[in-house]
């Protein structure tokens, strides 16, 4: 009771918490991808340092979601953010004493994903147990909207560093918030632990996973969700990591626009999330995930044909606001859905999802964005995202799975 009591307590202190941790964190992101896109100017590189990030989630990322249900989160999310700020302080001292190198940026930038890969689904596990199931929509919503400000002003700040200051300074950066975060966690964030069960007591990873991919197969909303997801995921790579490339080709190699189409998105992002916070959405949940699939699709076309880099960032700023649209419903369909029992596995298994098929869809377009003009695989990706859309409004396991959970358990 003390703990429904005090959830909104709760919830503030956490999601402050991660505030400060993906600042320092978006930071670093920044500052590696600008290097190697500013020192490379290569497709095949950007593919490399993409593939590097993403392919240590698709092996971790399940393991982490066994973890989540059988462990104390709060403590797997502290020391997911210590390991990165471990690996983080080491990058900084090899480039402080001139040791670094793009492929040390590269090996380093794999290692981060590692605990990047721990944290995520037990995050997406986190919040039910703090946020009533009524609240999670506008509470999702609310953390989107706070993780785009910081998006908003973590480019800004990286660019202005790389002008003056060199690239560790930034790292150290990312130490500092990252080891204030794990502070402010351990020491204000007071919930009980779960409760567990004997059954939970004795853990064996392999029988825990299949369990949990039993459970998705035995679930037809979930098992469609996520063939879909995956295809989505495929297709959003190119606008998700070539439209940096994209503008250094077709506009000019200069800072100041990679900062212009991130400050951009993040403006989307966080009146995306604002948006669906105070709105939250149709009532059915599928409903709303394709609006926002729909948008993101539309405007991928949009970046494939705009000649001019004004109106190409007014796109990108729509492809902001449609993500929040699509992304806080799903994670919210799930959080709402998914017995407690194997929620961190299911997020596991989402994070697995992206970890594996974003790297598909670099290993194809990374390379081919060096053959043809990336403005074709933009347009060719947007339309089949427009198709999926449809077949996503189409499908009735999803759309039953998508109901308000009193009008659906009726």
């Amino acid at each position: 009771m003390e703990q429904k009591d005090n959830w909104i307590k709760n919830t503030i202190l956490f999601l402050s918490s991660q505030t400060i941790s993906i600042f320092g964190s978006f930071l670093v992101q920044y500052a590696i991808l600008w290097y190697i896109t500013l020192t490379s100017r290569s497709g095949i590189m950007m593919t490399i340092y993409i593939i590097s990030t993403l392919v240590p989630v698709l092996f971790v990322s399940p393991f982490a979601g066994v973890w989540a249900d059988r462990f104390d989160r709060k403590k797997l999310i502290m020391l997911s953010d210590s390991f990165i700020a471990f690996v983080t302080l080491i990058l900084a001292i090899l480039f402080y004493t001139g040791h670094g190198t793009l492929w040390i940026l590269i090996i380093a930038a794999a290692f981060r994903s590692l605990g990047g890969a721990v944290q995520m689904p037990v995050v997406g596990a986190f919040l039910p147990q703090i946020v009533p199931s009524e609240k999670l929509m506008r509470v999702n919503g609310i953390n989107s909207s706070i993780q785009s400000l910081v998006m908003l002003g973590s480019p800004m700040l990286s660019g202005a560093l790389l002008s003056f200051a060199s690239i560790e300074a930034i790292f150290f950066i990312d130490v500092c918030t990252a080891l204030t975060a794990v502070g402010f966690l351990g020491l204000f964030l007071k919930i009980p632990p779960r409760e567990k069960t004997g059954e939970e007591e004795k853990i064996n990873y392999f029988r825990d996973l299949k369990e949990g991919f039993r459970y998705i197969g035995s679930q037809r909303y979930l098992r469609d969700f996520f063939i879909l997801l995956a295809i989505l995921y495929f297709l959003i790579a190119p606008a998700s990591f070539l439209t940096p490339l994209q503008v250094t080709r077709s506009f000019g190699a200069h800072v100041w626009r990679l900062t212009a189409i991130e400050l951009t998105f993040s403006v989307g992002m966080m009146l995306g999330g604002i948006l669906i916070a105070s709105w939250t959405g149709f009532s059915n949940k599928i409903h709303t995930i394709t609006l926002g699939c729909m948008v993101f699709a539309v405007c991928t076309i949009g970046l494939g044909v705009v000649p001019n880099f004004w109106i190409y960032l007014i796109i990108m700023g729509l492809v902001g606001i449609s993500m929040p649209i699509f992304s806080t419903p799903a994670t919210v369909l799930l959080q709402q859905r998914v017995d407690g029992e194997f929620i961190g596995r299911v997020f596991g298994v989402m994070t697995m999802i992206s970890g594996m098929m974003m790297p598909l869809g670099m290993l194809l377009f990374g390379p081919l964005a060096d053959v043809i003009p990336i403005e074709w695989i933009l347009i060719a990706t947007g339309l089949l995202m427009v198709i999926e859309g449809f077949i996503l409004l189409g499908n009735k396991a999803l759309l039953e799975a998508g109901k308000p959970i009193e009008e659906s358990d009726k």
